[in-house]
């Protein structure tokens, strides 16, 4: 059938703009020194890269600067391929972006719907994606989604197989939420793979569509776009082969055949975006140098470029107002990246206030409108092998570029800029904490009612007829908490049971009944006649001629959710000596009393493990007993044997309240909830000259001593108005434990809101107090012994601001939380 006139008259005018794009595809040039800049210092960029690429760190690059709207430094760097064969780099190489994509196509197409009310940022997602419903998926928002506060893990299971962009919605609805909306920044691609369904669903065209016709095209973008056309493929930057790849998605690269020896040019690099077909919102946008440098003078330029609208100049503010993301100060915009652990290209001298955003293959923006310009960074760092970093480096040119700035003007700009973005973070902290507490106790993760049933390891094992442990003889390691839901003790359920035959005991500290505060020796269980060995006396492991015999072990005891408290400790210790023997370890989960969420605290010093250090995790590591298993099995390389009976209905942000369980005094002197969250930052003053409360009727409930003053003590840390709790001045007299029969003053450490209650910052609060004000008297060197981490130590004797010490932890805790996420079971 022939076109209608309409048709052909919109044909015509389609190409006629399309060929005026032409003419406005690149940004107009200039000499550096025409926008004050420097070329002598631009040309350090050249040392770096050319160091960088001689590191094998990346095989070649392209960097774009530009300063007022001109492009100032546009060059190409090393090579564009270095296998099968080497092929110069160019300035007009094609990049796969990664997940640059997250802000050029789907957060801007995002926030396009909004300028056409299509959708609103306060929105739940599941107005558009009405299936995300349960588990409190109704409170993630749009806003949620593009700060990354959405709840979602960072990425699907990569080992599941499953291929189409149909099945990844199909998981996405089916994804559990691994915190409650609201409360964790967690970097996350399957927020963005949903943003990308709402662009969809919302515009009634895929993401690529819509972000071409209503960003790309008109921008005069004409190398940006999706699943690129074989016709650029000589263009394409590659990364990785195939069978690379394949190793992200766990499948086994031996068996990869012809197709792993295929190089990945032009096909997404992203496992995820990959199954997805090439297009999803978190990845699989291809562009250039020139072309990105197109969309940030848009974004410079308060929406639009060369009398092109894409944005609202309102729609371009709120995208790069800062955030606060977390308490400790980590701000996002929408989409923007502004200052997070993932802000390195943002260098050491472009001012706070400033944007932009990395992308795994080697690639970044980023932003300043302080300056009037931006650094666009592209390389394809994967290939050939997977190797290489540009991290640092994209850091250090960002920083070369700043540097090169010559007009002094910018210098009130900047100060200017920054002085408002601390402003707004003063104002937005409180409220923003505020926010979060909220977040935590409304959604319905914490919203267990007394009928809620968490079954822990033994209950599960229990009602499953031991089938795990048919026809094996074990030991158990125990004590006086490892009950089931009906309290009867795991020693008589094992004892009982079908098939399974007890051949002996292991007890940790306090003993098997909980109650000793000395060391223990071995002894007779009375009523099965087992033997019973204490794991807490002349050795802190089972010995060999102990184990000797045996088909397995069997772990059943509560901790309580901080890196001191010995039980973890003691199941390191079996693990060792199980893989030494060639045992398996059946770990039987229990809940984390104080939750899974919250990770607090300094990591332990590697050269400073001891027995109540086990291993490099901070002071409140928010896991199970059996995610601390897998933990140490893969971090410790203790190549145990660890098989772990999960407990079934325990969500992370249940305290032990909500899980209708029954509480057993996990030891002598925690007697309480309320005891153990406070055990985390008051237990680390019990080996100073401090009084912690044993020996009266709340312990870890009061801080004190002799030569304190509690109503000067209490009135110095209340003025501080520190979140979720209150200090009464006390007096109190210890009937054990240090001072013991002395009158001491001090605190009573009273919890008023136990979602925003943080009680490791909260006893280095107590610790800089005591230090301030007591320094002749309070032993600070031995606050080490339980911190175990020389530097906070240091602080602390320095008499840094308490907010500093808790921030000097950020880097490590990121760290500590890529590394935990494997061990996640919940």
């Amino acid at each position: 059938m022939a076109p209608t006139s309409r048709f052909r008259g919109s044909v015509l005018l389609v190409i006629s703009f399309c060929l005026s794009l032409n003419a406005f595809a690149q940004l107009p040039r200039a000499n550096p020194e025409a926008v004050s800049l420097s070329t002598p210092r631009l040309e350090q960029i050249n040392q770096v890269i050319a160091e960088s690429i001689g590191k094998r760190q990346l095989p070649g690059a392209v960097v774009l600067v530009a300063r007022k709207g001109r492009a100032v430094w546009r060059k190409a760097y090393g090579f564009r391929a270095v296998e099968p064969v080497r092929e110069p780099m160019t300035p007009d190489t094609i990049f796969d972006v990664a997940s640059l994509t997250k802000v050029v196509a789907t957060a801007t197409s995002i926030m396009i719907l909004v300028e056409r009310g299509k959708v609103r940022l306060s929105d739940p997602v599941s107005n558009y994606i009405p299936e995300l419903k349960g588990e409190g998926r109704e409170r993630i928002t749009i806003e949620l989604l593009l700060t990354h506060r959405s709840g979602y893990a960072p990425d699907f299971d990569l080992k599941e197989r499953w291929t189409g962009y149909d099945e990844a919605v199909k998981r996405l609805i089916k994804e559990p939420l691994r915190n409650p909306p609201g409360t964790r920044f967690v970097y996350s691609d399957i927020g963005y793979i949903a943003l990308g369904e709402v662009v969809r669903r919302v515009s009634g065209g895929t993401l690529d569509k819509f972000a071409r016709q209503n960003i790309f095209v008109p921008l005069g973008m004409r190398d940006t776009g999706f699943r690129p056309s074989r016709m650029l493929r000589k263009r394409i930057a590659p990364t990785e082969k195939r069978r690379g790849q394949m190793s992200y998605l766990g499948d086994s690269a031996e068996n990869a055949g012809a197709e792993g020896e295929e190089w990945l040019r032009g096909e997404v690099h992203d496992p995820t975006s990959y199954r997805m077909n090439g297009v999803a919102g978190h990845a699989g946008l291809f562009s250039t140098a020139d072309d990105l440098s197109l969309y940030s003078e848009m974004i410079l330029d308060g929406g639009r470029y060369r009398g092109v609208r894409i944005l609202s100049p309102l729609s371009v503010a709120e995208m790069t107002r800062p955030r606060l993301v977390t308490e400790a100060g980590w701000t996002r915009g929408l989409g923007w990246d502004i200052s997070t652990s993932f802000s390195t290209n943002r260098g050491d001298l472009f001012p706070l206030g400033s944007f932009g955003h990395t992308g795994f293959t080697g690639t970044s923006i980023w932003i300043d409108p302080a300056t009037d310009m931006f650094v666009v960074f592209l390389s394809n760092r994967v290939h050939p092998d997977g190797k290489g970093d540009v991290a640092s480096l994209r850091g250090k040119v960002a920083s070369i570029a700043a540097g090169a700035v010559t007009d002094l003007a910018v210098t009130s700009k900047a100060v200017v800029g920054q002085s408002r973005y601390y402003e707004t973070l003063n104002r937005d902290l409180a409220r923003f904490t505020a926010a979060r507490g909220q977040a935590l106790s409304a959604t319905p993760l914490a919203e267990h009612t007394a009928d809620a049933k968490v079954l822990t390891g033994i209950d599960v094992l229990e009602r499953d007829g031991f089938k795990q442990l048919a026809g094996k003889k074990i030991g158990l390691v125990t004590n006086h908490t490892g009950k089931n839901r009906n309290g009867r003790q795991t020693i008589d359920v094992l004892n009982k049971a079908a098939r399974v035959e007890l051949v002996a005991l292991f007890s940790p500290e306090h003993g098997i009944r909980g109650s000793a505060d000395e060391k223990v020796s071995d002894s007779k269980d009375e009523q099965t006649g087992l033997p019973i060995y204490s794991l807490y006396g002349e050795t802190r492991r089972p010995k060999p001629e102990q184990l000797k015999g045996l088909d397995a072990l069997v772990f059943d005891i509560q901790d309580i959710g901080a890196r001191f408290y010995t039980y973890i400790s003691t199941l390191g210790y079996v693990m060792e000596e199980a893989a030494k023997a060639g045992l398996p370890v059946f770990v039987l989960d229990r809940p984390n009393p104080i939750g899974g969420l919250m990770v607090e605290g300094p990591i332990a010093d590697a050269d400073k493990l001891s027995f109540t250090a086990y291993h490099t995790i901070p002071v409140r590591h928010g896991m199970t007993i059996g995610e601390l298993a897998q933990l140490f099995n893969q971090d410790r390389k203790i190549n145990c044997d660890v098989r772990v009976i999960k407990m079934e209905g325990w969500q992370r942000a249940m305290w032990f309240d909500a899980t209708n369980l029954t509480w057993v005094n996990p030891s002598p002197n925690m007697r309480s909830l309320t005891e153990a969250t406070l055990y985390p930052g008051v237990g680390l003053f019990e080996t100073t000259n401090v009084s912690v409360g044993r020996g009266t009727d709340t312990p870890f409930e009061l801080v004190g001593a002799p030569w304190i003053v509690g109503q000067q003590l209490a009135a110095d840390l209340n003025q501080r108005r520190l979140p979720g709790v209150r200090f009464v001045p006390v007096r109190f007299k210890p009937t054990a434990s240090v001072f013991k029969g002395e009158e001491c003053q001090g605190l009573n450490v009273i919890i008023t809101d136990r979602a925003t209650f943080r009680p490791v910052p909260t006893g280095i609060e107590i610790a800089v107090a005591l230090r301030r004000l007591y320094p002749e008297r309070w032993k600070v060197d031995a606050y080490g012994r339980l911190l175990v981490n020389a530097a906070t130590l240091e602080r602390v004797k320095r008499g840094d601001a308490p907010e500093d010490i808790v921030r000097s932890w950020t880097e490590q805790l990121d760290q500590f939380r890529n590394i935990r996420a494997r061990a996640l079971l919940y």
